[in-house]
């Protein structure tokens, strides 16, 4: 049977057709030397994602989280294995992605617009063009009257939402987020999630965020990925089938705790 028939039957039961596969790893493993020996950080990792999901991504600290985000990137090649990225094997840094990393990692001689436009000037595209969509960004995330400050003059908080501005002011297809908010007090933590979750409602970005905070992961994704310890592999994928948006109060609800605690579970967590 064709594809155009499976999508037909599909639209005749009323079911959703299949998204695309943006990201897809295939069997990947990494591999570090120390002077103490060889480390395998990554092994025999794989996953799709959809176009338009919202994964996040947890499990131990050391279990490769990052790792494997920064080869999706193509900062970083696998030991073994494969990634591909709307169809492509990915063998070096893509323009179609934009990162957000643990910290901010704003210049700071630079004016928070200036910083947003960076990504605009490495790629050597038009800065007049993208002034506009950089300033939109920056209302989107709620920081637009700081245009023109330097990062020393913003909150924590709010030198992350130009991070994300910047990540996205080039439109790219993929945004890969590592620990973004781990840096922030549980207040502005929250306040974050609820400001990532209206920008990725308003732009709907294929996403992919690294987490500590199980909460969180529930809070944001679509779906959960649960990685066990060193070497890191998926250990489970954990749907999250609760409405959106989500407003914070949805974490006191049974479905989101009976999520909670089957996560906690996976990673090894009993409750008492």
């Amino acid at each position: 049977m064709t594809m155009t028939a499976n999508l037909s039957i599909a639209a005749v039961n009323g079911a959703a057709p299949p998204r695309a596969r943006v990201v897809g790893v295939s069997g990947v493993c990494k591999t570090y030397r120390t002077k103490r020996g060889t480390v395998t950080a990554l092994s025999d990792l794989s996953f799709d994602i959809a176009d338009g999901e919202f994964v996040t991504v947890v499990g131990p600290s050391g279990c490769g989280k990052s790792t494997i985000l920064k080869i999706i990137a193509g900062l970083m090649p696998p030991t073994t294995g494969t990634v591909e990225v709307f169809g492509d094997t990915v063998t070096e840094p893509r323009a179609d992605a934009g990162m957000v990393f643990q910290s901010p990692r704003l210049l700071k001689w630079r004016t928070v617009l200036d910083n947003v436009l960076l990504p605009i000037e490495i790629l050597g595209l038009p800065r007049a063009k993208h002034v506009p969509a950089a300033m939109e960004l920056l209302e989107l995330a709620g920081v637009h009257e700081f245009a023109g400050m330097r990062p020393g003059e913003l909150s924590g908080g709010m030198q992350q939402r130009v991070a994300i501005c910047r990540a996205l002011v080039h439109d790219p297809r993929l945004l890969l987020m590592d620990e973004p908010f781990g840096a922030l007090d549980a207040l502005s933590r929250d306040v974050m999630n609820v400001e990532l979750m209206r920008i990725w409602n308003e732009r709907r970005k294929t996403t992919v965020l690294i987490t500590h905070s199980i909460q969180e992961a529930i809070f944001l994704a679509d779906r959960v990925l649960v990685m066990g310890g060193r070497p890191g592999t998926v250990v489970a994928e954990v749907p999250v089938d609760l409405p959106r948006p989500r407003h914070p109060s949805i974490r006191s609800t049974p479905a989101f705790q009976r999520l909670s605690i089957d996560i906690h579970r996976l990673l090894g967590v009993e409750y008492a």
